[in-house]
């Protein structure tokens, strides 16, 4: 019952029974209001073995593999290719060390969390059965991303996740909005999912064609950028694209912001602590590939810093709640690829326990930040535009605290958990820049996530100031109230916001050390560990420019009302730019969607014209059998006259002729 190889087996396989169970329920009229409850117990449990699995790995940090790797004869068989004169056979084996356990953790703790505030949230939708079914098996599919074994397993784990994300961002079908949303999300990320299949399969064709595992291609890797210099980085910049799109990074980027018309529960899921974050989490897993060639590091990390930067700047001037959080979300992510982009030239170590914390302590401040936006907008009778209510922190005090946790956490202000993290960040940055190769590249990368860091303080107070300071104002049909149901959430991850940074690292430094016991970042690292020495003028830069992103939010929205406006009137052009999202969606349409129209347009018109041929073909056949029907009426009499006149006509024409 408590072998750790059937925990880790558990951890995928509650939230599944859970997606089962909730549509049973969904099918019996009486049973339907309670879905919720196999969900909710589904992820308690599953969160409850995740806990045990970071128990065990503290104590023995030897990855837990299921089926147990002692055991002769026991592999599960998922499927088997026969080609040419071999065979290849995929086992479906889950595996799980410390950067495994940590994803495990905050899956499942944060997503239990989303669970619980849903209920309160979504009491009375059309579809509330299908909603948690869905939910529950978006959960299912991202534990198996993480704790496969394998590069195949993890990718059916990788599309589940895409598709369940597809179902809960349209889960308002019926609005054309949602629906564009949902097909958005979906073929963007298959763009990026494209390369990632190309590149498990071409890194599998260069180690043998003897299998998936990560253990086996992985051992390949020093060897491989001197017998593929080609191949090798081409693979490797494959497996990047996946990450690029699932992770919402430049230039697939543009699915999340539109990802908002999902419920605001489905948004915390997927731009918190899930979905975004698979794309940091493969990119940290295949370390042990991306060490071995320093450009696609450095592509990684300029994606990263590029598309922090970027992202950062559109949500300054954005006015709808929730599409600046998604911003922060991208921008963030980005944050979390310029780390991991740091490994090759600053210690693994540092980098990647950098990339993870940050997206362990992100879990907790944006998946607050997003609840509190949809306690908002469930008070504000679904108006999520900042424009029309304010001074709000009268009527809903408990998501006004809660909000500003997650705020200070997501500035960076000291001493709140993202601070910690961002530092993290900022610091392997730097110490790429003191690397000989690169170097130059690096610091302006450092000084771009600095920039960043700043905007992202400015944005996020100016969220908070114009949603809950000055007079109160409310949109018609508000009925500002805070159900328990989803208040307690809210709590539990303010709490997290405001503590898990300061605990889990610079007090008991237990995060890292027990990061750093994963194999991947053990060997990459070579058995050196990350330094706990604070950087103070680091640190005192960060701070500063948090401060002053903050502080400039309060002059502008609090103590100077109306000085946007003149800001806006004073630099039109960077107004509109960054309003107008740089105009990144008319570009595609124009250079992408519209030309794909104009070819697809062409096809149908080849298509019609084919068509046409094709049945002017096939009417010849019936012309002709019309001239002659007339002949074949069944009448004997009539065929003996027939041939009495032909008889006829040849003896006259033998006679004349």
């Amino acid at each position: 019952m408590f072998d750790p190889a059937h925990l880790v087996l558990y951890v995928p396989v509650l939230p599944l029974l859970g997606a089962v169970l909730a549509v049973l329920f969904g099918a019996v009229n009486d049973l339907r209001r309670y879905a919720h409850l196999p969900v909710i117990v589904a992820a308690a449990l599953s969160c409850a073995c995740a806990i045990a699995v970071i128990a065990r790995l503290a104590q023995d940090p030897t990855p837990i593999a299921f089926p147990k790797l002692t055991s002769a004869g026991d592999a599960i068989h998922w499927f088997a290719i026969q080609y040419e004169k071999s065979k290849m056979v995929v086992d479906f084996s889950l595996s799980a060390d410390s950067l495994a356990g940590v994803m495990l953790l905050v899956i499942t703790f944060v997503g239990f969390w989303i669970v619980v505030f849903s209920v309160g949230y979504m009491h009375g939708s059309p579809g509330y059965a299908r909603y948690f079914a869905t939910v529950s098996l978006f959960l299912a599919s991202m534990c198996l991303i993480v704790l496969a074994d394998n590069f195949l397993v993890m990718f059916a784990g990788w599309e589940g996740v895409g598709v369940c994300s597809y179902l809960l961002v349209g889960y308002w079908h019926h609005k054309p909005s949602a629906a564009d949303a949902a097909r958005k999300a979906f073929l963007v990320t298959r763009l990026g999912d494209v390369g990632l299949i190309l590149g498990i399969f071409l890194l599998w064709s260069m180690t043998g064609r003897e299998g998936f595992t990560y253990e086996r291609i992985f051992a390949f890797a020093p060897y491989l950028p001197d017998v593929y210099p080609t191949l090798f980085p081409l693979a490797c910049l494959l497996i990047v694209c996946g990450a690029v799109g699932k992770s919402a990074q430049i230039p697939l980027y543009v699915w999340l912001p539109d990802a908002m018309e999902g419920p605001t529960p489905v948004s915390a899921l997927i731009h918190a602590a899930t979905m975004v974050t698979a794309g940091v989490y493969l990119l940290a897993r295949c370390t042990l590939l991306f060490v071995h060639i320093p450009a696609v590091q450095l592509t990684v990390a300029v994606i990263g810093a590029s598309t922090a930067l970027v992202a950062a700047f559109v949500a300054l001037t954005q006015h709808d709640l929730k599409r600046v959080l998604a911003y922060s979300t991208v921008s963030q992510i980005g944050f979390m690829f310029l780390a991991v982009g740091c490994a090759g030239a600053a210690l693994p170590a540092v980098a990647v326990t950098a990339a993870i914390f940050h997206l362990f302590t992100h879990a907790f401040f944006k998946a607050v930040l997003f609840l509190s936006s949809g306690s908002v907008m469930h008070a504000m009778h679904d108006v999520i535009d900042m424009r029309e209510f304010g001074g709000l922190k009268k009527v809903l005090p408990i998501t006004h605290w809660t909000f500003l946790a997650g705020a200070l956490a997501l500035a960076g202000i000291p001493v709140f958990s993202g601070f910690w993290s961002k530092d993290m960040v900022l610091e392997s940055a730097f110490e790429a820049g003191g690397a000989t190769r690169y170097g130059t590249v690096y610091m302006i990368l450092f000084a771009m996530a600095l920039a960043t860091a700043l905007m992202t303080a400015f944005y996020t107070f100016r969220a908070y100031f114009r949603t809950f300071h000055g007079e109160l104002r409310m949109p018609e049909g508000a009925d500002p109230h805070e159900p328990p149901v989803m208040i307690v959430p809210l709590i539990v991850l303010g709490i997290g916001a405001v503590v898990v940074g300061l605990v889990a690292e610079p007090l008991t430094h237990w995060f890292s050390g027990f990061l750093t016991k994963s194999p991947v970042i053990a060997i990459a690292s070579g058995g050196a560990t990350p330094k706990h020495d604070l950087n103070w003028p680091l640190i005192l830069a960060s701070t500063v420019a948090a401060l002053i992103g903050a502080g400039l939010a309060w002059y502008v929205y609090v103590r100077k009302p109306g000085t946007a406006e003149k800001v806006a009137a004073t630099v039109p052009v960077l107004y509109d730019l960054s309003r107008n999202k740089l105009y990144v969606d008319e570009i595609y349409n124009l250079l992408l969607v519209q030309p794909a129209t104009l070819v697809a347009g062409i096809c149908r018109l080849f298509e019609s014209i084919v068509d046409d041929l094709v049945r002017l073909v096939a009417t010849i056949p019936r012309f002709l059998a019309d001239v002659i029907r007339w002949l074949q009426n069944g009448l004997v009499q009539f065929y003996a006259l027939v041939m009495l006149i032909c008889v006829a006509l040849f003896i006259a024409l033998f006679v004349l002729l």
